[in-house]
């Protein structure tokens, strides 16, 4: 749909009823189970425009106007935000809301919302999929480390509408005294019960938002999120490539399935076929530094293999690697018990 069903005001402005990715001043419809534009896988129809994939974007939870389809647009004419899609995913919060601030804002005197703990309370927002220039852009339109910080969310829970659980994702909190949240009569005003109209008019003082969300220091990386490995092989604890990734394990792990099917290569080594039916069962690893663990695994499991963010069956959101070369002559399944014949 054209950006013209979705105007940017009243602010915070009207926004797609379904996920969507935003490009040409266009929204597109992206549905869960895996998500997809139309009949096309989304990284295929990212790819289709010459933009990197969902595991090279980073989530930010957007509760206010960057959910508007016309407001990204602003991103891109005012701002800077290139030409590649903005993939914004429809998401549930619990625990956390949108309150209104307690200053407004100098363009145009528009009352801004901020994010501030709300126990018991769910609301529908979005969680953005950006990659580091889009963050590069939000950081300038948020005023980053004057208006707003930007943190990594600890309160509360996030889920995207395909059932994932979205841990710690990064968003854009008030900072200074103007962006924190308004209390009336000692009260945060969730913007879903008073419209801008009204908000406009409230009288009340600067509150505290009540998160647990650590300042993001520097720019955030893809790698960093998520912090767990699905290994459904050789790279298990036992196996004789678990070396590679046990100087980066937390120590905490426990069984797991990812759905997709795996496959027999007959050369010692499993392939993992994250559309394939049915489920595969592995172990889903803690890692404390993926950003450094990743390197020498990308390298070990070597262009056979693409690392994915897979969702598994519980919900939880881990990196994978999955089979990516033909398949002729493998067999169903894959027993641990071969794993003994060396690979690398």
């Amino acid at each position: 749909m054209l950006d013209s069903a979705f105007p940017a005001d009243p602010y915070p402005g009207a926004t797609p009823s379904t996920s969507f990715a935003h490009a040409d001043g266009r929204s597109h419809p992206i549905t869960p189970g895996p998500w997809r534009v139309g009949d096309v896988p989304l990284d295929g129809w990212l790819a289709a425009r010459g933009a990197v994939p969902a595991a090279a974007r980073i989530p930010v939870l957007a509760y206010g106007s960057n959910r508007c389809p016309s407001k990204i647009t602003w991103l891109r004419r005012e701002l800077g935000l290139g030409p590649d899609p903005v993939v914004a995913l429809r998401a549930r919060t619990t625990g956390v809301a949108a309150v209104w601030a307690a200053g407004l804002r100098a363009r145009d005197g528009r009352r801004p919302a901020v994010l501030a703990a709300a126990p018991d309370v769910t609301e529908e927002h979005a969680v953005w999929l950006a990659t580091p220039e889009q963050v590069a852009v939000l950081d300038r339109c948020e005023g980053r480390d004057e208006r707003f910080r930007l943190a990594r969310l600890h309160t509360g829970t996030v889920h995207t509408e395909d059932g994932s659980r979205v841990d710690a994702p990064w968003v854009y909190v008030g900072h200074s005294a103007a962006r924190a949240p308004l209390l009336v009569d000692g009260a945060p005003v969730r913007c879903a019960d008073v419209p801008q109209s009204v908000a406009h008019g409230l009288v009340g003082g600067p509150g505290t938002d009540g998160l647990d969300a650590p300042t993001v220091i520097g720019a955030p990386r893809p790698d960093e999120w998520p912090t767990a490995l699905f290994a459904y092989g050789l790279l298990q604890p036992g196996q004789i490539s678990w070396h590679y990734v046990e100087p980066f394990a937390t120590g905490t792990t426990r069984p797991a399935t990812a759905p997709g099917a795996v496959l027999d290569t007959g050369r010692g080594y499993p392939a993992w076929l994250p559309d394939g039916t049915g489920t595969t069962p592995g172990t889903l690893i803690e890692l404390r530094e993926p950003v450094a663990a990743f390197p020498a695994m990308d390298a070990y499991e070597g262009p056979d293999y693409q690392r994915v963010r897979t969702v598994l069956t519980d919900g939880t959101v881990a990196w994978a690697y999955a089979w990516r070369s033909p398949t002729d002559g493998f067999r169903p399944g894959w027993a641990a018990a071969v794993s003994r014949s060396p690979r690398r």
